[in-house]
């Protein structure tokens, strides 16, 4: 199972696409009812947009303070996909509602987008959170660590996994990397698997040297099995295990701090007993800003 569309050297998260048909849309629907006011409405549904898009990302924030308090700046960096949904959503709704009072012309118009937009955004998160079927297991795979001897991927069964997929030339790759390298140290329940594709041994360990990155169960797939295996081109990938060895999740493109704490709580943790997802990414930033 995929993450993303790949189309040539482009990858569009399906989570992207499913935000562009849902604007499109929208605009389509609110231009149409427009048409019998003679309402100028395509520029409010921008606003409402960008709205909507600002506070769901204040939102993530919010929740994740802890981590861009000690990085400020990476409040902006919004390649890691940091964002609440709902609260996004209830931003707009309610950005709209305010300028029905003032603009009744556009009262129809903005309420048929945004209504069709919300529907349809949920209709496809609901279609993309159904896990992996059955049989996306870890793979029967064995590749050299940067150790020289040979691991089974099959030996991370009995904790949580989280496997990335990278390689020393992939910009977001890198710029992810010490996030995973905090995560991996200040959380021992959880087995981090470093994949690397199609890089020799001596390139890779020259670069983890000279960043200072001792990373643990570092593998060469020199051949991309790994991502053949989950039909997966796109780098980084991080796929979710759970103790069993069974995929739960995966996620494609670069993770921050939050980001990472976020999707391995959404996996590992949200079914435990006593303990909501919000606590378990807590804990797990905790653990990583012990290093930090």
């Amino acid at each position: 199972m995929s993450g993303a569309l790949v189309v040539g050297p482009l990858v569009l998260p399906y989570e992207l696409l499913l935000l562009f048909a849902c604007v499109g849309v929208s605009l389509i629907v609110g231009n149409r009812v427009a048409r019998k006011t003679r309402a100028e409405v395509e520029s409010e549904l921008w606003k409402t947009f960008l709205v909507g898009l600002v506070v769901a990302r204040l939102a993530f924030v919010w929740e994740f303070q802890a981590v861009y308090r000690a990085a400020p700046l990476d409040i902006l960096d919004i390649r890691d996909g940091g964002w609440t949904a709902t609260a996004g959503f209830i931003g707009a709704w309610l950005y709209a509602l305010g300028r029905h009072g003032r603009m009744p012309a556009l009262r129809r118009p903005l309420q048929y987008a945004l209504l069709t937009g919300s529907v349809l955004w949920l209709v496809g998160s609901i279609v993309l959170a159904v896990r992996p079927g059955p049989g996306q297991t870890l793979p029967a795979l064995g590749f050299a660590s940067l150790e020289g001897r040979t691991v089974q991927l099959a030996e991370f069964r009995g904790k949580p996994t989280v496997l990335n997929l990278w390689a020393t030339w992939c910009p977001p790759c890198v710029r992810e990397m010490p996030a995973l390298h905090q995560a991996q140290s200040g959380n021992p329940g959880v087995h981090f698997v470093f994949v690397n594709q199609g890089e020799a041994a001596d390139k890779v360990a020259a670069w983890l040297r000279a960043r200072n990155l001792p990373l643990r169960n570092v593998l060469l797939d020199a051949q991309g099995q790994t991502g053949a295996a989950f039909k997966q081109r796109a780098l980084p990938t991080t796929l979710f295990f759970n103790a069993k060895g069974e995929l739960v999740s995966m996620r494609v493109g670069e993770l921050s701090a939050a980001t990472l704490a976020d999707s391995a709580a959404r996996s590992f943790f949200s079914r435990s007993r006593g303990s909501s997802r919000v606590d378990a990414s807590c804990s797990f930033i905790s653990a990583m800003k012990r290093l930090g």
